[in-house]
């Protein structure tokens, strides 16, 4: 299919590439060390995310907003952390062993749950928006629509990772009298260049514009609010909306995706735009993508605690709800309503 991506470039999953270079001492004791780290990422990962869905369920399926958001989330941490095993085994044994069913589903698997996690991330962040400066309008929303909004959510994911699934197949080589198995590319250079530059654009560049909006907007109802109604006694003594404390949260987590994510990506566009050539050696190659895996696997592994702080703070918001009765609840509610109905024409879309 004319020219291919080279098989540095096009690692999505880099730590699944197969070398065909000999193998040293050195290469053995560097393969065990990152082997290890991966194993490592392997067990907390899959624990906390674990965990996270057991708290989730017990403290939030009843009544939690978010309890569809969190769930899925995590669900998308666990499936991305699954790929660790078949790294781990393909960094051992120099060979592909999963068939050409595995590399389709394995390296498709990254674009899959990034998007996921990013599309719901976003998601979240205008479920908040919504709730801040349009109460009424969150409570019209049932939980039978922030599934359908999941399942639109996964759908999406899906169709932009298919084009990898479909554009990569299994081949099979003989050097030096050995067979090696390869996941290959059958991308043309310009198509691939096409298709990693619109992925940029849906993964970080469009949920990062649109959540950088909403949390602008919803700091300047935030401070509006602050100036105007917590001015009180309350307000003096340090004490935060606990549904503030929620969107600290979310803007935490969504901070950490592109901490992880960016560099990723950078490495991506920089494989196919500026090293297509090979000016890089290829255990250079190999370890920057070895390193920016790993910031991506560790998303996975720190997202867990991220989502339990989360679940306990939003805990908080709906315990207060509860007892408030006709106290803060109320004072919070009408006091924020006028707030944010003051400056109505210019905070509503």
């Amino acid at each position: 299919m004319g020219t291919s991506v080279n098989d540095s470039a096009v690692s999505v999953n880099a730590s699944l590439a197969v070398s065909d270079a000999p193998v040293s001492s050195q290469d053995t004791v560097i393969t065990i060390f990152l082997g290890t780290i991966l194993v490592l990422m392997f067990l907390v990962g899959t624990a906390g995310n674990v965990y996270t869905l057991v708290v989730i369920n017990v403290a939030m399926r009843v009544t939690g907003t978010m309890y569809v958001y969190i769930v899925n989330l995590a669900l998308a941490d666990l499936l991305y952390l699954c790929t660790i095993p078949f790294v781990v085994c393909t960094y051992f044994a120099k060979d592909w062993y999963f068939g050409d069913i595995g590399c389709r589903v394995l390296f498709s698997l990254d674009f899959l749950t990034m998007h996921a996690s990013i599309f719901m991330l976003t998601v979240m962040s205008t479920e908040r928006y919504v709730a801040v400066l349009r109460p009424l309008d969150t409570f019209t929303r049932s939980r039978h629509y922030r599934r359908a909004v999941t399942c639109a959510v996964w759908l999406v994911s899906f169709t932009l990772s298919l084009p990898t699934m479909i554009m990569i197949e299994l081949r099979t080589s003989v050097r030096d009298g050995v067979e090696k198995r390869i996941c290959h590319p059958t991308w043309q250079m310009t198509a691939y260049k096409a298709y990693l530059t619109v992925l940029f654009n849906t993964c970080i560049l469009a949920p990062g514009c649109t959540i950088g909006y909403l949390y602008l907007r919803l700091g300047r109802t935030y401070w509006t609010s602050q100036t105007t109604v917590f001015s009180s006694s309350k307000a003096s003594s340090g004490t935060r909306c606990p549904r503030q404390k929620v969107l600290y949260m979310i803007f935490g987590i969504v901070l950490t995706y592109w901490a992880c994510f960016v560099p990723f990506w950078l490495w991506q566009l920089l494989s196919v735009y500026y090293f297509e050539h090979r000016k890089l050696s290829n255990k250079t190659m190999v370890c920057v993508n070895f390193v920016v895996t790993c910031l991506a696997y560790f998303n996975s592994c720190i997202n867990p605690f991220l989502y339990t702080l989360l679940t306990r703070n939003y805990q908080e918001y709906l315990r207060d709800k509860q007892k408030s009765g006709t106290g803060f609840k109320k004072r919070f509610y009408h006091s924020s309503q006028r707030s944010v109905s003051s400056g109505s024409h210019q905070l509503t879309l």
